[in-house]
């Protein structure tokens, strides 16, 4: 049976990359399990979706797994979303986000309203 799941990822990626690297297995594992999922990149989490910082990251899994649990987690789930607030903090904006970003996928902006809502319709909730 499909479950709704909240993925939650705001573990900031330069303090505990195995903690975020974690947090997107999780969220692709779901996916490639068939259940609808949402994930929420908060804090300084959001440099996870920036091309040029994914790079750096992914050093720190085997050769090409975490780009490939990025792309399950960006082609499969029902929605990627982002913290507006955080994503500003670190002077991304929706206006500068297409050269920033790792494109191909659609990003839903918003803030708490967004994860209650979310986290509140979900069946199963993590957070990483």
């Amino acid at each position: 049976m499909s479950k709704r799941f909240f993925v939650m990822i705001s573990t900031d990626p330069d303090v505990d990359p195995t903690k975020c690297g974690v947090g997107l297995a999780c969220a692709a594992q779901a996916v490639s399990d068939g259940h609808e999922v949402n994930v929420f990149f908060a804090a300084h989490a959001v440099k996870l979706l920036q091309e040029e910082y994914f790079e750096d990251f992914a050093n720190v899994l085997p050769s090409g797994v975490a780009r490939n649990l990025l792309n399950t987690v960006l082609e499969g789930s029902t929605g990627v979303h982002c913290s507006t607030g955080s994503q500003a903090g670190i002077g991304v904006t929706p206006e500068n986000a297409q050269d920033v970003l790792i494109g191909g996928y659609e990003l839903t902006w918003n803030g708490p309203p967004g994860v209650v809502a979310l986290s509140s319709a979900a069946d199963v909730t993590l957070a990483f």
